[in-house]
């Protein structure tokens, strides 16, 4: 068996989800959101699927939909992308995959920003790469020139970058994006930038992608996700844009990762990326109050909440609560308090911060109120 996968324990996150199940506890540690998501977007996929093709679709995505998507860039962040730089893929994590199988080659070195999405060290590893890692720490997790001065060498190949940041909730700056890029430019290395979360940003900030930073539009793997755009994270429709010459060779790993992906979805996030922009804004507003709603009602009952910029999560500090292992705390949060979240220890190779726990708030008022109504005098408690 290969090693770097039959030595992976289970993770955290199937962990603590199955201390939810076994204990009735109120699931605050997934990802995903309560809601069905938009109904005329589900019913798109719906018409698609009973009028229209179900064979193969082109492997490199429906026509109209490769269009959408640059479309839908050039409208929200002033993006100049063609649909011949558009690749539709199973999901941002086969997007992400598919990049990194193509752009590596064993021995290149590739630099992380953790805390990190699961996925990319195991990824990065099974493509040869040699892992660099940035640790970024609370409660602003800024890059700094220093950080990335160590991280990078003549070896960096590839730079995996994910804004807005899970589980941190940080929406980067720009200076902190100009310095990201220069240090690309410098090194000639290639970003593939995971912006999955790039519509769920929060306190009117407005994302700004990777590639619109000077020197990076030929160097930048841009990866996006209708399952994070429209709340519907079983939908696993993902994008990767690229300059044409970066993007034929993803292809040839996308074809022999998925090699396409169900053409009612696609027709459906076609549609859907076209919707006005009132629908997104909206989107927005509900995710923001439930997040103010729940940071509220934790800082009532004593947690030290971190800024959540972003993403469907935010973070509590468990240091002042005399906490120093975050994993110990969330076991012990979901046994004796029936509410499941997750030690972001679990989302570092390196130099862990181990007094951090992430909640996630999309959910119903309902839910939200009954985690707070069960994290009720903890704080004093402890």
């Amino acid at each position: 068996m290969n090693r770097i996968f039959s030595s992976l324990p289970t993770t955290v996150f199937e962990a603590m989800s199955q201390l939810a199940r076994e204990t009735g506890a109120v699931n605050l540690g997934q990802g995903f959101p309560d809601g069905a998501g938009p109904d005329d977007v589900r019913a798109k996929a719906a018409e698609a699927v009973v009028s229209g093709w179900n064979q193969y679709p082109p492997m490199m995505g429906l026509p109209e939909l490769r269009q959408a998507v640059a479309d839908h860039y050039a409208h929200h962040q002033g993006l100049d992308l063609s649909a011949d730089e558009v690749m539709v893929t199973s999901g941002a994590t086969e997007a992400i995959a598919g990049a990194l199988f193509a752009l590596i080659e064993p021995g290149d070195e590739v630099v992380l920003f953790e805390p990190m999405y699961d996925a990319y060290l195991p990824l990065v590893r099974r493509a040869g790469g040699v892992p660099r890692f940035v640790s970024l720490k609370p409660p602003h997790w800024r890059l700094t020139e220093e950080a990335l001065t160590a991280a990078f060498s003549d070896k960096t190949r590839v730079v995996l970058f994910n804004n807005p940041l899970n589980p941190s909730a940080v929406v980067f700056p720009d200076e902190d994006l100009a310095l990201l890029a220069q240090f690309c430019v410098k090194h000639d290395a290639i970003a593939v930038c995971d912006e999955v979360w790039e519509h769920v940003v929060f306190d009117g900030r407005r994302h700004r992608p990777l590639m619109a930073e000077p020197g990076m539009r030929e160097r930048t793997v841009k990866i996006g996700s209708a399952g994070k755009i429209f709340s519907l994270t079983g939908w696993k429709v993902g994008f990767a844009c690229a300059a044409p010459d970066i993007l034929k060779v993803l292809a040839k790993a996308h074809q022999f990762l998925t090699f396409t992906t169900a053409p009612n979805l696609q027709a459906a996030v076609a549609y859907g990326l076209g919707k006005p922009d009132d629908y997104f804004t909206g989107m927005r507003a509900d995710f923001e109050r439930s997040r103010d709603r729940f940071s509220r009602g934790l800082m009532e009952r004593g947690f030290t909440v971190l800024p959540s910029h972003g993403t469907y999560f935010l973070n509590v500090d468990i240091a002042p609560l005399g906490e120093v292992d975050d994993v110990d705390f969330c076991k012990r949060l979901v046994t004796e308090r029936g509410v499941a979240a997750i030690p972001v220890s679990a989302f570092y190779a390196e130099g862990a911060v181990r007094t951090v726990a992430r909640f996630c708030f999309a959910k119903t008022d309902a839910t939200l109120d009954r985690a707070l109504e069960r994290l009720e005098g903890l704080v004093q408690r402890r």
